[in-house]
């Protein structure tokens, strides 16, 4: 009985092992087969992420120091796809010549060695792990860009560095990061406020040569701009990229270029320009119809729309770089100076002639007295009285009694009729006399040259500043459309 006993508790004790070893190897096995494909729920694609990066990054396989081969595998230059979005302007300055954009920059490069394809074999790992994404820049190879029209530059690092690499399982890496940049823009102002700025954005290698590193713009899409793009004073009428490759005594490097063409909005300058200091100029001419010795109201207006337009002026130069050449708002201000400057020196002009005029018609009164006595009291046609020389009483001042004397005298039998008519010949002798000229009948009907000079410039001022203007608008708007053909 023990033996059997024995027997049967062996036989259990072999089934309960073969039992525990069943149940171990299937469970390793739904282990397996969950990690190599068998199911969805066991596989950590985290921790398979992790071993990826260790297994293409680790000590002794990757060195970031050497440049990733070119075009399958050569020896060639490693080509760099480049692409930007533009995400806004903060401002564009004239004074500096310089402005400011916020740029989402990419650069795209394949690296053989980050290629890892062939460890996603298994299972849906293709499709859930389609790259690998990083923050640090300084664990794998980057190109040596720059901006080469870089004034000023900063990373933005709110909350966190905006900056991101992928690894995709061809070896593709993609670099990203969000920059703000102040780039220099050389200026042409000849035409201002009238004008377009070309302003470029350049993208260069700093140190390799076209022989080990060349960029090429993305063919689709290459610069990518905002929807909600606002620009101040200015208005975005297009962009270019382009290729800009340079030469230098080290050798020829690789460039990339995108032309940004603004045009100034001109409403903002017709508003507080150009229609104040058109005002200014018709302004002064106020002073054309005030009185002539209304000395204190003249050269008030005068010197005051002067240092009004001086101010305006200076203004504006304040706001524009010293150039070495005229702009078109220099010469709109210049001549509207020239005007009012012009009124100030027609009022002198005036005031000069109102006193000329009084000092001409004192002098002119008095010869036509003179001449009058001497008419009067000629000796051809004075007669000595029997009396001892003594003129009877109607003879001594015939102009001035009015008497008609003796009927002899009427008559012409007297000395004081020949007296008489010799006074109308000499009157009818003095009277101007008149032209058919209209334009000096027209002015005829004004006594004084002062009053002629006023009359004269309410006409020509205007009709000048007309045609200035006629000759100014067509001037520089035909510039400008040259320029936008070009």
């Amino acid at each position: 009985m023990k033996t059997v006993s024995v027997i049967i508790a062996n036989h259990w004790l072999y089934s309960l092992n073969l039992s525990l070893l069943l149940l171990v190897f299937l469970d390793s096995g739904w282990t397996l087969q969950s990690r190599h494909g068998g199911g969805n729920l066991m596989i950590n694609y985290r921790e398979e992420e992790k071993r990826i990066l260790d297994e293409i990054l680790g000590k002794g396989v990757y060195d970031n120091r050497i440049r990733p081969s070119g075009t399958n595998g050569t020896d060639d230059a490693t080509l760099i796809m480049v692409n930007l979005f533009i995400r806004s302007f903060a401002k564009i300055d004239d004074v500096k010549m310089e402005y400011s954009v916020q740029i989402t920059f990419r650069q795209k490069w394949s690296d053989d060695r980050l290629t890892y394809k062939h460890k996603l074999g298994h299972g849906d790992m293709q499709s859930r792990i389609k790259y690998l994404t990083m923050t640090d820049a300084k664990k794998v190879w980057m190109p040596d860009t720059f901006f080469r029209n870089e004034k000023e530059g900063r990373f933005h690092n709110i909350l966190v560095p905006n900056v991101y690499i992928r690894i995709f399982p061809d070896g593709y890496v993609l670099y990203s990061i969000r920059v703000s940049l102040t780039l220099a823009c050389p200026m042409n102002l000849k035409l201002y406020p009238l004008d377009r700025q070309k302003c470029s954005l350049r993208v260069a290698s700093y140190g390799w040569t076209t022989d080990d590193l060349k960029y090429q713009w993305k063919t689709d899409n290459p610069v990518q701009i905002t929807d909600d793009l606002h620009l101040p004073r200015f208005t975005l009428e297009k962009y270019v990229s382009d290729y800009c490759n340079i030469k230098t005594n080290t050798g020829e490097y690789s460039c990339l270029t995108v032309d940004l063409t603004f045009k100034r909005e001109f409403s903002y300058y017709l508003l507080t320009i150009y229609v104040p200091c058109c005002m200014l100029v018709i302004v002064s001419w106020v002073s054309f119809w005030l009185d002539p010795n209304a000395v204190p109201a003249r050269v008030s207006l005068g010197v005051t729309t002067l240092l009004t337009m001086s101010t305006q002026q200076a203004s504006i130069n304040n706001s524009l770089p010293p150039v070495a050449y005229t702009k078109a708002i220099d010469v709109w201000t210049g001549v509207c100076i020239f005007f009012v400057f012009g009124a100030l020196l027609e009022y002198a002009l005036v005031n000069y002639a109102s006193r000329s005029d009084a000092q001409r018609l004192a002098k002119r009164k008095q010869k036509k007295q003179v001449e009058l006595d001497k008419c009067a009291f000629d000796p051809e046609h004075m007669e000595e009285s029997h009396n001892g020389g003594s003129f009877p009483m109607y003879f001594q001042k015939p102009m001035m009694r009015g008497s008609p004397g003796p009927p002899g005298a009427m008559r012409g039998s007297g000395p004081n009729f020949a007296n008489i008519n010799n006074i109308h010949q000499c009157e009818i002798h003095m009277k101007p006399r008149k032209r058919k000229n209209f334009l000096q009948a027209w002015l005829n009907k004004f006594p004084s040259r002062a009053k002629k000079i006023d009359v004269l410039s309410r006409v020509i001022f205007p009709a000048i500043f007309a045609f200035f203007n006629l000759s100014y608008w067509t001037f520089y708007l035909t510039q400008e459309a040259n320029t936008d053909v070009k």
